[in-house]
């Protein structure tokens, strides 16, 4: 177990820098009101490409294959890739780029199915963040009282091979590292920040909240 852990956590810090390294190489964006477009809203395909990639390192979006919304309302391949990575914008507007152990896992959360069992580390890319996210449910899509809804810097997310992996991680955000979003459920992942986590729209676990009262 101590040797499985320590192999995630390489993966772990290898991925976090290389994108860190990259993110700073990168061109400043060329399409401007990137905070407008959503996934069926882009005024061009064009828009929607530079966008979707724009959440991964530049050596993975740019061969990419990226994915949009038709006018009909189905997703389509706006641009083939050479690379395996699909980058897309979610129905928020979020662009993100995903390996195909994440193409398998998404394809399973939109459907409301088990994920397949990963045959190597997932590897996902969102560095340009997101609106938010509930930390507990899978299909929230606004924040309540009780379901930890966090807004995410841009970050990393991974998925084990072994789900007995996410126990070496906490679902506390709050604490600046790596943690378990969506932990009990079958699309437990781990987010890893790669930049310092700006305040969240929500207030810090229970469990957090209850520990610095003492």
């Amino acid at each position: 177990m101590r040797r499985i852990v320590a192999s995630l956590n390489a993966v772990l810090m290898l991925a976090a820098v290389t994108a860190v390294a990259q993110e700073k190489m990168k061109d400043p964006p060329k399409v401007g009101h990137e905070g407008k477009a959503k996934a069926g809203g882009a005024k061009s395909a064009a828009a929607v490409i530079a966008k979707a990639t724009s959440a991964a390192p530049p050596d993975i979006g740019r061969n990419a294959a990226v994915m949009g919304m038709g006018a009909d309302g189905k997703m389509k391949e706006l641009r083939a890739g050479t690379n395996g990575w699909t980058c897309m914008l979610d129905l928020a507007g979020d662009s993100m780029c995903l390996d195909k152990e994440w193409q398998a896992w998404g394809d399973a959360w939109m459907n409301k199915k088990d994920p397949p069992k990963p045959k190597t580390v997932g590897v996902a890319y969102m560095l340009k963040g997101d609106k938010g996210a509930s930390n507990t449910d899978p299909y929230a899509t606004k924040p309540t009282a009780d379901n930890q809804w966090v807004v995410s810097g841009p970050h990393i997310m991974l998925l084990p091979t072994d789900v007995s992996q996410l126990d070496a991680y906490p679902t506390d955000w709050t604490k600046g590292g790596p943690w378990v979003m969506w932990k009990g459920t079958p699309y437990a992942h781990i987010m890893v920040p790669t930049t310092s986590m700006a305040k969240s729209a929500s207030k810090a676990p229970a469990e957090k909240r209850a520990a610095d009262k003492k």
